[in-house]
């Protein structure tokens, strides 16, 4: 066919907008170039005048005869291009505003994860808010505009999750950055398996920011195959390299007491200083070395425990023998409700089971032979001694404990708290030999209501004794290290030369920056001050224990954040110095915190969440515990703005 016959194609026209035809026809060109009417939003698909002209005529016939061509359509025209700009410009503003839909779906998101609730809680929480604004805003002119907001705001499952993992990936951006400006940082590792019988290992970094010592997780690190030391190992130096971590700062790491942790040749720490080519500060989780200690109860004493644990569950584990016991215990006033089942996961459980079980003996008695459940034991005075004693024992050890799982103490207060203990050990020794047993007032009241019944003084005594000496033997690389954990506190009273080395920092200058502050009257009194504070704190706390106040407990200052305010009002002059305190401000005194995490990890990935896959648990569990904000105002501007479906 010849070309000049050829029918040309609309797009070869090179047709334009005339912009006459905003005033004729109440059309603008849009974003395309192509017409797009002012009054009903049509978009023609051509720039072709009869095209414009046929849809003003044929469907606003009564705009047109309303507003002749003239000043007055002129004046229509330019309202409804004020209209249209305001509607762009309003556009723009949602989609740039921080408070925008896609924002409040991200804090909507975390407050969902910091509970531990589902994905599809989304969906609830939508659904809610929407019927609760239909009354609290009801006398609101823009009601309507309200809960649309609400309505586009995107919380579907799918969505919660996706939001949920880039939050977690935005904190653990500011954690890196943090982790890696600090002087020096430290790790703990502990180890457990989630519900689906896959072994996590929790990874935490210790490290001072300018909030002061932060204790965060890092990644939950899953181990789908064996779990060797050199398995962890691998796994953390993985973590370590692929989030960009610099191990030339790390100083010390804790683990638990298990072989694949603390292995002379194949353990997690052995290897780990292998393949860093250096020594690290390595420390047992004092805590874990505690709960050793508190074991080493004479084996008569532990069958003590084990009897109160089966009568317990002979009244427990039955539904109906449960509430007739309830139903006693109401009809007799009793100063508890109900009996404690033992926990061995929990270590504070032993101290509370005892001392209720001995509160409701006489119940417990007279509940248990109405059922002809017969337990001699239970009329056995040398049994009874051995269980009153259990009670006070459990109680002193379950004080040690507490004191150690305050959050906010340095591995110094947990070490001195250790100290103060084995002393204590000592006193209690004496005190039951003497048979006066002024610190055990249970088995106190039980000599007192049984007259004729002799305590064995030097049966006890050697119970104590030999606990002790576990706490003696045990603690040895927080002995060891004890001028280096004293230094932030008192680094004038400590030789240089006793200190442990740090990666970073020089010996001769920090002896050097130790001589010259030491005669310094402005820094001697900043430190006098801190002590005097520390001691303040320390009172308060005691006195608000003592009056049961744990709430305004609290509201007391933090002793590692009072420490480290004092060295970083130092000048930079004492450089070595202040890295020094900061990296001894790092160290973990226990996993503690570790335990906590499995403990989110077992809520949110329950028996009900069996499919939640790696990512979405890692993400939520880091959401849950972390102290960082996510920056929500960034992670917005990153998405695809969209509406729900």
């Amino acid at each position: 066919m010849d070309a000049r016959g050829k029918k040309r194609k609309i797009t070869e026209e090179n047709r334009g907008f005339n912009v006459s035809w905003t005033e004729s026809f109440a059309f603008v060109a849009n974003a395309e170039g192509l017409p797009e009417c002012l009054l009903c939003s049509e978009k023609l698909s051509n720039n072709k005048k009869s095209n414009v002209e046929r849809h003003f005529q044929g469907r606003h016939a009564t705009f047109a005869a309303e507003y002749p061509v003239g000043s007055e359509r002129k004046s229509a025209i330019a309202l409804l291009v004020e209209k249209l700009e305001e509607r762009k410009n309003k556009f723009k503003k949602w989609i740039a505003s921080p408070n925008s839909t896609t924002a409040a779906s991200f804090v909507a998101t975390r407050e969902i994860i910091k509970r531990g609730k589902p994905f599809t809680d989304g969906d609830y929480m939508k659904e809610s808010f929407i019927n609760i604004s239909e009354h609290l805003f009801s006398d609101f002119k823009n009601k309507t505009e309200i809960i649309q907001k609400i309505k586009d705001m995107p919380l579907s499952a799918k969505t919660v999750k996706e939001r949920a993992i880039k939050m977690a990936g935005n904190i653990t951006e500011q954690q890196i950055k943090d982790i890696n400006s600090a002087p020096a940082y430290s790790i703990a590792c502990d180890e457990s398996c989630d519900v689906t019988d896959i072994e996590q290992t929790a990874l935490l970094c210790r490290y001072v920011n300018s909030d002061g010592p932060q204790e965060e997780i890092i990644k939950l690190i899953p181990l789908k195959g064996q779990t060797r030391g050199e398995d962890i190992c691998e796994a953390v130096l993985k973590c370590l390299n692929e989030n960009g971590i610099n191990t030339n700062h790390l100083i010390s790491v804790a683990t638990d007491g298990a072989p694949s942790m603390r292995g002379s040749k194949r353990g997690f720490v052995t290897l780990l200083q292998k393949a860093l080519d250096r020594n690290l500060l390595a420390f047992h989780c004092i805590l874990h070395q505690e709960a050793l200690c508190a074991q080493t109860f004479p084996s008569e004493c532990m069958v003590v425990m084990n009897l109160v644990i089966e009568m317990v569950n002979k009244i427990i584990a039955k539904a109906l023998n449960h509430r007739q016991f309830r139903a006693l215990l109401d009809e007799v006033d009793s100063e508890y409700s109900d009996l404690l089942l033992h926990n061995k996961v929990r270590w504070l459980s032993k101290d509370e089971v005892l001392r209720r079980f001995v509160a409701c003996l006489e119940h417990v008695k007279t509940f248990l032979k109405s059922k002809d459940l017969i337990y001699p034991q239970l009329e056995d005075t040398e049994w009874l001694e051995k269980l009153h004693f259990m009670v006070d024992m459990t109680s002193h050890l379950n004080k040690l404990n507490e004191s150690l799982q305050v959050r906010g103490n340095t591995a110094l207060q947990m070490l001195e708290a250790v100290l103060s203990f084995e002393r204590k050990l000592t006193v209690f020794a004496r005190d039951v030999q003497r048979g006066t047993l002024s610190h055990f007032p249970s088995l106190r009241e039980f000599k007192e209501s049984h007259q004729d019944h002799t305590i064995n003084g030097d049966y006890l005594h050697n119970a104590i004794v030999d606990m002790q000496t576990a706490f003696e033997s045990r603690f040895c690389e927080f002995r060891k290290e004890k001028m280096t954990l004293s230094f932030p506190v008192t680094p004038l009273e400590i030789d240089p030369s006793l200190l442990s080395t740090f990666p970073g920092i020089i010996q001769a200058d920090l002896e050097m920056e130790m001589a010259d502050i030491s005669d310094k009257d402005l820094w001697v009194s900043k430190f006098k001050r801190l002590t005097a504070e520390l001691e303040d704190v320390t009172r308060q706390k005691a006195q608000l224990a003592q009056s049961h106040k744990w709430s305004e407990m609290e509201g007391l200052p933090v002793p590692e954040k009072l420490i480290y305010d004092t060295w970083n009002a130092l000048p930079d002059c004492y450089k070595n110095m202040k890295t020094y305190a900061f990296g001894v401000l790092s160290i973990f005194g226990s996993t503690y915190l570790c335990e906590q995490i499995f403990s989110n990890m077992n809520y949110i990935k329950s028996k009900y969440r069996t499919r939640l896959t790696h990512e979405s648990l890692q993400s939520c569990v880091k959401i849950k515990v972390t102290s960082y904000m996510p920056d929500v105002e960034k992670l917005s501007s990153d998405v695809r703005k969209q509406k729900s479906h």
